[in-house]
């Protein structure tokens, strides 16, 4: 019988990651982005996981959202 994957140890992609934090696509990369007056270097940085793709560790964001609601300014 397949065990069930934890939600924690996955990769979200951009509409997932956008979904979770409720920002848009050019917020999210604003965000990354250090030449913009949005950047937060405590942003997940997202991984290449393919030619063409890349994602977010589920983790690095509930971690990033934790920071967010214990003080931290979005």
């Amino acid at each position: 019988m397949p065990q069930a994957i934890s939600n924690s140890k996955v990769f979200l992609r951009l509409p997932a990651v956008k979904q979770k934090i409720s920002l848009s696509k050019t917020a999210v990369y604003q965000k990354l982005d250090p030449n913009s007056k949005y950047y937060d270097p405590s942003f997940p940085v997202p991984v290449k996981i393919g030619a063409r793709a890349i994602a977010w560790s589920s983790d690095a964001i509930d971690s990033w959202i934790a920071s967010k609601l214990n003080g931290g300014v979005a």
